[in-house]
C-alpha cells in the first residue's frame, strides 16, 4: 500500500518527535508550509519530515532559528528537495561542524586544567594564566575557545 501523500500535524509530529505546538512554530517561521484542508486542518507532505529533521540536526550543531531558516530557504520552492539539493546545504555545514569539533577537542584538552582549576581567564591563575595573559585577548574563557593561547603555557 502506498505511503499517504500528505500528513496531518499529528502524524508529522509522531514521525517527527516533535510536538505539535513545535510544528505550528516551524510553520510561523516558514521553515514548512501547511496546505489547509476544507474542514481547515493542516496537511504536510512527506518532505516537510526532510525538514524538520534537518532543524533538529542543525539546532545540535548550534544554527539559530534564523541560520536554519536561511539555509532551508535555499531549497527548491514547489518539488521534494533531491540529493544535489541537499548535497548543497551540507557542504556548508561541514565547515561548521570541523569547527565545531576543533572547539570540543581544545575544550577537552585544557577541560582538566581550566575548568578544574575554576578561574578561566582570572588574574588569580599562575598555573595556567600567568599575569592574566588570557584576559588581554579577550572576554571569556580564551584557552578554551581559540587556538592562541599555545605559546602562553
Amino acid at each position: 500500500m502506498a505511503a499517504a501523500p500528505f500528513l496531518s500535524i499529528g502524524d508529522l509530529a509522531a514521525r517527527t518527535g516533535l510536538t505539535v505546538s513545535a510544528i505550528r512554530f516551524y510553520e510561523v517561521k516558514g521553515l514548512v508550509r501547511s496546505i489547509r484542508t476544507a474542514g481547515n486542518q493542516r496537511r504536510f507532505t512527506r518532505a516537510d519530515i526532510r525538514r524538520l529533521s534537518f532543524a533538529l540536526i542543525a539546532q545540535q550543531l548550534g544554527l539559530s532559528i534564523d541560520e536554519i531558516i536561511a539555509e532551508l530557504a535555499r531549497l527548491p520552492e514547489g518539488r521534494t528537495p533531491n540529493d544535489r539539493d541537499w548535497a548543497r546545504i551540507s557542504t556548508g555545514l561541514k565547515a561548521r561542524i570541523e569547527a565545531r569539533i576543533a572547539s570540543l577537542t581544545r575544550t577537552l584538552g585544557v577541560l582538566d586544567g581550566c575548568i578544574g582549576c575554576g578561574c578561566l581567564s582570572l588574574k588569580r591563575c599562575s598555573l595556567y594564566n600567568p599575569d592574566d595573559r588570557a584576559g588581554r585577548k579577550g572576554p571569556g574563557p580564551r584557552y578554551a575557545l581559540t587556538d592562541d593561547w599555545a605559546g602562553d603555557l
